[in-house]
């Protein structure tokens, strides 16, 4: 059964889709003419030629759609001399018969299967289910994966180059590398570090930092000269005394003025003989000068040493590499420049006071920091210019090197969940799918099954003599249907067996093709199919048809929603299009319904508003016409005394005049004297020879004779034989002419009185 149809940029149909839907069983669709009706039972047809239209068929499972339409009536009359031979089941092959439907009914259940499993798969609306499920879930994670891409889009952009514009590729990207990627999980700290280097501005090569020795320095430290007592000669007559007081620094200081003061001595004044100046000159003797010589060589060298180093480390601030530690290096080399500075102090009073032991504070664990400071800058400079020279390598690595931080960090949990349900619900999809495969070749097996059981018991006959049945009992007398050469097509003959198709009328040509589509719906055009379930469309069936006609394939179609109704009849679902008012009201008309649709049918209208057709649903029927109102004067138990025969005369002349073929001499002749004079009266538009009622007469009646009009009124119906229209009008409010059972024998008035 079909539950929707979309129809859009074709024939009047706008861009916008206009939606015909939800649909049921029995849907009447009502427009005028060019509003497009004739698109929907096309697209009803086939939609493959529609690329913007739709049809949505219960459960996936399109059914055969048999359409009567102008296309129709076009390719099985106009263009063949022949009409394809509709095959029927034998009535006499009942065990044949049996097993189809016993077949059938196989396929059915396995139809049922494969709905229900559908419904697992896909739900009810085709986009829930398993499949529903899965497409949340990798909508999920697609939204997770590009959350992800958010926490790192600002510092690791180019890692995701290729992605960042397509949340769909990126996360298929994440899916890769979640699969292969082989790298260690590092620090984010140490990805920003790298992407600045290598996703920076261009690369090259950098300088490494000197290196600065302090070796020297650290040499000078341990020379035995600081540590050691430079004192005069001991075996000499003054040695005693120096030692005794410890004055020899004192003594040393003081003669570099007695050697110029003429042997005074510069501390008491006192003039001194030979023999002191030679004990002074033997007590500080060569030894003593070569000590004292090395102490200030010593000084001297330290302090150039230092001033070197200084400098060098200077320089190295001054214009640091970027790879350096800058601010530890600096706190480094000021350091190391206050223990210079202190040492050479010491030594400096080690120069003046040769006797006292001093000792230099070690600068080795700076020497080391700053070693290492510039060895790890250095490490940096090695592996910076290997990058430069590497670069392809290394940005593949950093890239390599992101993402599995991006999967291990910011996705760890959102892919194992779904992986895992992933699994789970490929799992059941594809379990699914192949149950309804493999009911599908159980269905196929029996659908196989059916029409070669088909092949050996159709007929073409049977159709033949049901459409000639009919043709005779409409009074279709001129011509017939007859089996054409071939043995399975018909061709329309006379009763000398010459051809007929060419000189038909339009009205014969259109209730003969009416009946072979009304046949052809109880069987096929082939000798396969004729179990198979299909969907009826009728499409303006009553063009050209005069009005008893009109009613018969009315009659017709109301059979065909019985059987749609019953639910045990191939034909699950009936579409009525139709611009023709009276039609459509004779063809949905049904005693069930109040003013509401009822549950297994549907009411549309098409219009065609600024030149695009346009669908609307309505609750009800929606052909309310004044015609109708004017029947619900006539059914009101009260009704007017002064318009109703007014009223009664509208609507004969509307019917009548619609349908034409109305002798009021005739039916009239038929009645006794003053109903005569009544049914003359309500028939007086006949003769008016205008398309309009005549000016409307007022005259006011008792309750008494507005109830004869009314019998009158319904034996102009019943006389003109369309009482089953009045019955129709009156719906619930039908009464039977009990008291008008001697009328409609055929004699006039005048016979009866006669025969009485």
């Amino acid at each position: 059964m079909i539950e929707t149809i979309s129809l859009s940029k074709t024939a009047t149909y706008g861009d916008q889709p206009e939606i015909l839907g939800p649909l049921r069983r029995v849907n009447f669709i009502f427009g005028t003419n060019g509003t497009g009706k004739t698109t929907i039972s096309r697209v009803i047809a086939d939609d493959t030629g529609y690329a913007a239209c739709g049809v949505a068929w219960k459960n996936g499972q399109p059914l055969q759609a048999l359409v009567y339409n102008r296309d129709f009536v076009e390719h099985n009359f106009s263009r063949s001399a022949e009409l394809k031979g509709v095959f029927t089941l034998g009535e006499k092959q009942v065990k044949a018969q049996e097993e189809m439907k016993e077949k059938k009914r196989e396929a059915d259940r396995y139809k049922d299967k494969i709905a229900a499993d559908k419904m697992v798969l896909e739900g009810d609306d085709g986009k829930s289910g398993k499949r529903g499920d899965l497409a949340a879930l990798e909508d999920r994670f697609l939204d997770q994966c590009w959350e992800a891409y958010g926490k790192h889009k600002e510092k690791l952009s180019h890692a995701f180059d290729g992605v960042r514009n397509s949340k769909k590729e990126f996360k298929a990207r994440a899916l890769r590398e979640a699969a292969s990627n082989t790298s260690q999980t590092v620090p984010l700290d140490e990805l920003h570090k790298r992407a600045e280097t290598i996703f920076g501005q261009a690369l090259s090569e950098a300088s490494v930092v000197s290196d600065v020795s302090l070796s020297i320095l650290l040499g000078y430290e341990s020379d035995p000269i600081i540590k050691k007592r430079v004192i005069g000669k001991e075996d000499v007559d003054i040695a005693e005394m120096i030692k005794k007081l410890g004055n020899s620094d004192w003594v040393r200081e003081g003669r570099t003025f007695y050697d110029v003061n003429d042997r005074v001595c510069p501390f008491c004044q006192q003039a001194t003989d030979e023999a002191f100046e030679k004990s002074l000159n033997e007590y500080f003797n060569e030894s003593f000068e070569r000590d004292s010589k090395a102490i200030g060589a010593l000084l001297d060298n330290y302090k150039t040493e230092a001033t070197r180093v200084l400098q060098e480390l200077g320089q190295i601030s001054a214009s640091p590499s970027k790879f350096l530690d800058v601010a530890k290096f600096q706190s480094e080399r000021d350091f190391l420049e206050a223990k210079l500075s202190l040492n050479t102090q010491q030594l400096v009073r080690k120069s003046k006071e040769p006797s006292q032991i001093f000792e230099l504070e070690s600068v080795g664990n700076i020497a080391a920091s700053i070693a290492g400071l510039i060895a790890e800058a250095n490490k940096k400079v090695a592996d910076h210019n290997a990058l430069v020279k590497n670069i392809g390598k290394e940005k593949a690595k950093l890239v390599s090197d992101v993402w599995k931080y991006m999967i291990n960090r910011d996705l760890s949990a959102a892919y194992a969940h779904y992986k895992d349900t992933k699994g789970g619900l490929e799992g059941a999809i594809k379990s699914l799918e192949e149950r309804v495969q493999n009911f599908g070749q159980e269905v196929r097996a029996r659908e196989v099954a059916i029409r070669e059981l088909e092949k050996q018991t159709t007929s073409v006959k049977p159709t033949i003599d049901a459409i000639n049945s009919l043709l005779a009992s409409f009074g279709f007398h001129g011509f017939s249907l007859a089996i054409a050469d071939n043995g399975t097509s018909y061709q329309l003959v006379r009763e000398d067996k010459s051809d007929a198709k060419e000189t038909l009328s339009e009205g014969e040509k259109t209730f003969v093709t009416f009946l072979y589509f009304y046949h052809l719906l109880k069987g096929s055009d082939t000798e396969s199919g004729i179990t198979t379930d299909r969907v009826v469309v009728f499409d303006d069936p009553v063009s050209s048809l005069d009005s008893e006609i009109l009613f018969i394939v009315g009659s017709l179609i109301k059979n065909v929603f019985d059987e749609a109704r019953s639910g045990t009849s191939l034909i699950k679902q009936v579409f009525v299009l139709t611009h023709n008012v009276y039609f459509h009201k004779e063809v949905s008309f049904n005693n069930s319904r109040t003013d509401k649709a009822l549950k297994d049918e549907t009411f549309w209208v098409v219009r065609k508003p600024a030149k695009q057709s346009k669908l609307e649903k309505h609750d009800g029927n929606p052909i309310q016409t004044s015609y109708e109102l004017l029947w619900s004067e006539v059914k009101n138990p009260n009704p007017s005394l002064l318009t109703i025969q007014n009223i009664m005369r509208r609507i004969l002349e509307n019917y009548f005049k619609f349908f034409g073929g109305i002798e009021p001499r005739d039916i009239c002749a038929r009645l006794p004297g003053k109903e005569q004079s009544i049914c003359n009266s309500l028939l007086s538009w006949v003769n008016d020879g205008s398309h309009y009622a005549q000016d409307d007469i007022y005259v006011s009646m008792d309750h008494g004779a507005v109830q004869t009009y009314l019998k009158v009124f319904h034996l102009i119906f019943k006389l003109s034989e369309h009482e089953a229209h009045y019955k129709m009008m009156m719906g619930n409010d039908y009464v039977e002419l009990e008291d008008f059972a001697h009328v409609g024998t055929g004699a006039t008035a005048a016979e009866e009185a006669s025969a009485a």
